[in-house]
């Protein structure tokens, strides 16, 4: 089986573009796709689970929602490997990784994964993949480091890189002095795709926007821009 994932730096159907939307889904082979918004880092929040709901209804597909603070689905395990697609919200990284571990939803996905479901995120949902990332969960507009990813991708990842002030300087600061490994930035829609564990392509549905490859070079990082694909 095919494994995909797509890391979005921000963006997707809460934007007003879809086009990231659409391609996670051109990943997918079935004609009416069972797509999975798992809303945790928002702690579930009804407004953007709706949101979800309208734009993937619109999109031809059979929109579900694992909800985990008022959790109605017994078996976690059987229901995301039902899925073509899972989509992971953003909110706080750091507290849906503590949620998912508690509910064996770390380990469902990462099986699912394997089995071919298409994952796809953005912000906390993009950071999740890799094996460490930057957030403010700890405090609102600090971006700091967290080394708690899944770790299906190796390395690290930053979301919103050019749109939150601290995140860029504060992550090659932190890829610079080696608090965080090498890894990968984008900016709001743009998005980076892995084929396996493989980097497969950049994708960017704004013309200003970039996606960059980061690295350390002795004690300072350094900045690659990617090539970037255009969904169509």
């Amino acid at each position: 089986m095919t494994a995909h994932i797509v890391a979005m730096g921000g963006g997707g159907f809460g934007s007003g573009n879809p086009m990231l939307d659409r391609y996670a889904l051109s990943l997918v082979a079935a004609e009416r796709p069972r797509v999975c918004f798992v809303p945790t880092a928002s702690g579930d929040d009804p407004g953007y689970v709706l949101e979800f709901y309208k734009a993937y209804a619109g999109y031809g597909c059979e929109p579900q929602v694992l909800n985990l603070f008022n959790r109605e689905i017994a078996d976690t395990r059987s229901f995301l490997l039902g899925m073509d697609m899972i989509y992971v919200g953003g909110g706080s990284t750091a507290n849906m990784l503590a949620v998912w571990r508690l509910h064996g939803v770390d380990v469902a996905l990462a099986e699912a994964w394997q089995e071919g479901v298409v994952m796809a995120g953005l912000s906390a949902g993009a950071n999740c993949w890799f094996e460490s990332s930057t957030t403010d969960s700890f405090l609102i507009g600090k971006a700091d480091a967290l080394a708690d990813g899944l770790g299906f991708l190796t390395g690290s990842f930053c979301p919103h890189y050019s749109s939150e002030p601290e995140r860029r300087p504060n992550y090659l600061s932190m890829v610079g002095t080696g608090r965080l490994p090498a890894g990968y930035a984008c900016e709001d829609g743009t998005a980076v795709h892995f084929v396996g564990t493989e980097l497969h392509t950049a994708v960017s549905v704004d013309g200003d926007a970039a996606a960059y490859r980061v690295t350390r070079d002795g004690e300072r990082a350094l900045e690659e821009a990617l090539p970037l694909t255009t969904p169509s």
